[in-house]
């Protein structure tokens, strides 16, 4: 077929990944993620056109992540990845395409042989979708996915499929059957199309067109990349503040009732600020001061955990990872272990890291010095990254 346009949705919030910075612009290579998507459909010979479906609040990540890739203007998702897609499609009408073909922002190793199959599919049905056979032994659990849950059943794997992207479809066959879809919703296009009965053909896909969901996944992808040597590097970070009046402190991203306040110009939050200061130091990028001036207003009372997401975008700008992070409080008061967990669950998500990789610990003086006199809290940190050579 000609005239075959890619579609590439990239509106998600990546609430699974976790952290600030959506999965499809984290770094990989020391490109985003999208990126890498984009150019393996852009490259293919069968495809025209390459239009991303994005959130208007990613318009500078995505503007810095294609840059000079001279794709279609990109086109505001929805609320949900149907509403995105149908966006898209609509988008794409004045082009008039006989087909398009739906890809995921985070499936970055999308080859040239699985885009060949699923345009191959189009010439002999409406729709056609790179998948991967089932052969693992499937079991059915009596409660829904968790850590653990007790088998059911076992399930024949039979004529099952594990679906991927791209998705492929004539055009006004798949528009069509969004716009019937309206209001319903549906996992994947494919559905969207069985929905309104069109027949869809299922292709060979690739193991190594997986889809990025979480921390691990990313790791996976470098390995895949080549990876190629890593230097690491490690860095100290150290914080202190005060105590003024007030009913509770910030501490590691987590509100702790306290017969005090910590005094600082952003919300003085020690633990956050050590952090960050001991990811900027692996880097040799300052400290947290030289980035966000106390004497600047803008960060008068600022979420400290906006410098800890800058300075791990800093990382990841340099094709950097991190690797490990561990954070001592040191104070008589409040205490920190009723709220470890919380303080580890947070940094991990503001990172995007998983949290076997944050450490966070609590010691007293022992009544000496001014945190033993509960005059302030102080916190060191350590962070370890890994940097490519």
């Amino acid at each position: 077929m000609s005239g075959t346009v890619a579609l590439i949705v990239a509106a998600g919030r990546g609430a699974r990944f976790g952290g600030d910075v959506p999965k499809q612009y984290r770094r990989l290579g020391g490109r985003a993620v999208l990126r890498h998507a984009v150019e393996r459909l852009q490259s293919h010979p069968g495809i025209a056109q390459v239009r991303v479906v994005i959130s208007p609040d990613d318009r500078a990540r995505y503007d810095e992540a294609v840059a000079g890739l001279g794709l279609l203007p990109p086109v505001a998702g929805g609320a949900t990845r149907q509403q995105s897609v149908r966006n898209g499609l609509e988008s794409l009408i004045p082009l008039k395409p006989d087909a398009v073909l739906i890809h995921d922002a985070a499936r970055p190793f999308l080859d040239a042989g699985v885009i060949d199959r699923v345009i191959e599919g189009l010439a002999r049905a409406p729709g056609a979708i790179a998948a991967l056979p089932v052969v693992d032994t499937i079991k059915r659990a009596k409660e829904a996915a968790g850590a653990t849950a007790r088998i059911e059943t076992t399930t024949s794997r039979d004529r099952l499929w594990r679906a991927q992207t791209p998705q492929g479809f004539r055009f006004d066959a798949i528009l069509a059957a969004h716009r019937a879809a309206a209001g319903t919703e549906h996992t994947d296009d494919a559905a969207v199309a069985e929905a309104t009965g069109l027949a869809v053909e299922l292709v060979m896909g690739s193991e190594e067109n997986f889809k990025i969901t979480t921390e691990d996944d990313l790791q996976r992808a470098e390995r895949l990349l080549g990876g190629g040597a890593w230097e690491y590097r490690s860095a100290s970070g150290y914080d202190v503040h005060r105590f003024a009046p007030g009913d509770a402190i910030m501490l590691c991203g987590i509100r702790v009732p306290h017969s005090a306040a910590l005094e600082g110009h952003s919300d003085a939050d020690v633990g956050l600020h050590a952090l960050t200061d001991a990811l900027l130091g692996c880097i040799g990028a300052g400290d947290i001061g030289q980035h966000f001036p106390p004497s600047d207003p803008r960060w008068r009372g600022a979420d400290s955990s906006k410098f800890l997401a800058h300075a791990g975008e800093l990382v990841a700008a340099k094709g950097g990872r991190i690797a490990h992070l561990d954070v001592t409080i040191i104070c008589e008061r409040p205490k920190v272990g009723p709220h470890r967990a919380a303080m580890i669950e947070r940094i991990a998500q503001i990172l995007g890291l998983d949290q076997g990789r944050v450490s966070v610990k609590a010691t007293t003086t022992e009544g000496l010095g001014f945190t033993g006199r509960a005059e302030g809290i102080a916190a060191q940190a350590t962070a370890t990254v890994a940097l490519p050579l």
